[in-house]
């Protein structure tokens, strides 16, 4: 099955630990003949640096058009949140956003999904001169694929209304379908500046066999967090060339073998000192270093502290 990188991932450039994301608003909706959206606003870590990221997915599946769909996906910085309606915030009403203690720095991630019906009304039927944007919209381009996309100033626009509008119920479906459409847009056409539809640059991974095969890896290096495995074991475990294997990696996840591995093991690391209450001398052994000093070291590279002062700090 066709798995798409994560947009998360792709924005910070390495793999993302989902209980470090506080959760600030959730909105989940299918506009009836339209569009499946989700929208997650997470409070922004100031540590963090992200770029603005978008990715089209198409998914193309022969044989089951129900199965077909496009999807836009965003990740983006920069917005703020209030925890407040502005009606029933004071600060707001009195245009002091600077003095606002209820709104917070943000991190969004938007997907809007479309269907092979919905999109077919967009679509002129089979010609010989159809362009492109054509074979999609009629789910004739023959492999799934992801496309990053630039976010443009308009985009921007569109996304910022999406997380900024006050419409509700029916009024809140024909804005979001309205504004979704032009999204929709921007994105066909910053896809069509790149002649090169499949993003992939390493080309093997346009099989579909060989993706599962760098997924199946990212599988088995958390199973072996406290069991350090060589990238040659690896290989052989899911069958596919050294050199594929980290450059596919690196492409589908955004970071290498090594990076992902660290960033996972001293993530657990962690959990056991700080959730469990372990002391460093068995994070250490149960994480499969031969001395407590070089866990120290790659704890405090991966974390900014040794593995000692993290039970200072408050829970």
């Amino acid at each position: 099955m066709f798995q798409p990188p994560d947009i998360l991932a792709l924005a910070y450039k390495q793999p993302v630990m989902q209980d470090e994301m506080v959760l600030l608003q959730e909105k989940e909706r299918q506009i009836p003949g339209s569009v499946q959206y989700f929208i997650r606003r997470y409070n922004r870590n100031p540590q963090w640096n992200m770029d603005d990221t978008g990715m089209m997915v198409y998914h193309f599946k022969k044989g089951a058009p129900k199965e077909n769909y496009l999807e836009l996906k965003f990740c983006v910085t920069g917005n703020v949140y209030c925890n407040q309606k502005e009606a029933d915030c004071g600060d707001c009403r009195r245009n002091s956003i600077r003095d606002c203690v209820n709104r917070v720095p943000t991190i969004d991630v938007l997907s809007f999904r479309f269907s092979n019906l919905h999109l077919a009304q967009f679509a002129r039927s089979s010609r010989p001169d159809n362009t492109l944007t054509d074979d999609i919209l009629n789910f004739r381009h023959p492999s799934s694929f992801a496309k990053i996309l630039s976010i443009c100033g308009r985009s921007s626009m569109v996304l910022e209304a999406l997380l900024n509008h006050t419409y509700n119920d029916s009024l809140e479906n024909i804005y979001v379908n309205a504004q979704t459409q032009m999204l929709l847009l921007y994105s066909l056409e910053c896809m069509l500046g790149d002649k090169d539809v499949e993003s992939f640059q390493c080309k093997f991974l346009t099989n579909e066999n060989d993706r599962e095969k760098i997924v199946r890896s990212r599988e088995i290096l958390l199973q072996h967090i406290g069991e350090p495995i060589t990238i040659k074991e690896l290989s052989r475990k899911v069958a596919i060339n050294e050199c594929y294997l980290k450059k596919g990696f690196k492409e589908l996840f955004g970071t290498t073998i090594f990076d992902f591995y660290q960033s996972q093991r001293m993530e657990h690391a962690r959990y056991l000192l700080y959730e469990k209450g372990l002391s460093v001398t068995e994070v250490s052994m149960m994480l499969g270093y031969s001395s407590i000093s070089h866990f120290s070291t790659a704890f405090k590279k991966h974390t900014g502290l040794k593995p000692c002062e993290l039970l200072f700090q408050p829970r």
